[in-house]
């Protein structure tokens, strides 16, 4: 079993996680805000030996300014098109709003989330007709700029939903090894028509929970991927509630249990669990013994 882990920029603890027995690798989410270049913060994080996996953003839409709906428009990270009205989902599916209009790349909603939205918030419009305007974002380039500079050639890439996805990141970065995020349902259909012939598979929970048309289709998704790529990672929703306290709920037990009986043993920690020292070793722990209890 192998565990990549998601590391804050700038904790404290990064040598500590990185020396970490079942740690194979680090994730670093390019979201996350930094001081200074790119190329330092990479410095920084692949000082410490370890596998270094950057997360670039691609088509993912994010929130790029504050906003109050419905009095001020929501700005995307890219322009989108989408048949009026829509639904979007905020809060990882939790909160539900209705777009009545689209300009570029501001949403206009009827109402909700009642409360400020923020820089960096993921947005999920799962519309069959969406269509994202332009893959990877200027960030992106900036890192995949450094990553070059710097002989650092592992990539995440968010959203995948076609090869062109992966051929686009490698033609600004032609050694590079990319992890396929599949987070839709079109990447979904993606990886039945071409597997994992452009590069290694992730489940990605956090955003495919919301995207599936029901949320209980997650589980045929989690197999299709395995199926597809059976060294796959499963990422996202795992030991949420170890931020909350100490002991771990049951369902997120018997959630990673599950995952270990389908057959998945790359596992990707996230970064609601991984911003806490306490929580991210709690994590690791309750996953080795998780999978012990099942051998």
């Amino acid at each position: 079993m192998k565990v990549v882990v998601t590391v804050p920029p700038y904790a404290p603890f990064l040598e500590e996680l990185a020396s970490h027995p079942r740690v194979a690798g680090l994730r670093l989410n390019t979201v996350m805000p930094i001081r200074g270049s790119e190329e330092e913060i990479l410095q920084r994080v692949s000082s410490t030996g370890k596998e270094l996996w950057v997360d670039l953003k691609g088509r993912q839409l994010r929130v790029v300014g504050g906003a109050v709906p419905p009095y001020t428009a929501v700005p995307l990270s890219h322009p989108i098109e989408v048949p009026c009205p829509a639904d979007a989902w905020f809060s990882d599916g939790r909160e539900h709003a209705r777009i009545v209009a689209v300009e570029g790349n501001r949403l206009i909603l009827e109402d909700g989330p009642r409360r400020f939205v923020g820089p960096g918030e993921s947005v999920n419009i799962p519309h069959p007709r969406l269509k994202i305007l332009g893959t990877l974002t200027e960030g992106d380039r900036r890192y995949l700029e450094a990553m070059k500079k710097l002989g650092l050639r592992r990539v995440m890439l968010s959203f995948v939903e076609g090869a062109a996805d992966v051929e686009e990141v490698q033609a600004l970065l032609p050694d590079a090894e990319v992890i396929q995020k599949i987070e839709s349902v079109r990447g979904l259909d993606y990886v039945r028509r071409e597997g994992n012939s452009k590069g290694q598979l992730m489940a990605a929970r956090g955003d495919l929970f919301v995207e599936v048309p029901q949320p209980h289709r997650v589980l045929s998704a989690l197999r299709w991927i395995l199926q597809a790529d059976p060294q796959a990672i499963v990422a996202s929703r795992l030991f949420g509630s170890l931020v909350r306290g100490p002991i771990p709920e049951a369902a997120d037990i018997g959630d990673a249990a599950f995952l270990l009986s389908l057959g998945y043993q790359n596992f990707m920690l996230g970064d609601e669990v991984c911003l806490r020292r306490d929580a991210v070793f709690a994590a690791l722990s309750l996953l080795e013994a998780v999978a012990a209890e099942l051998r």
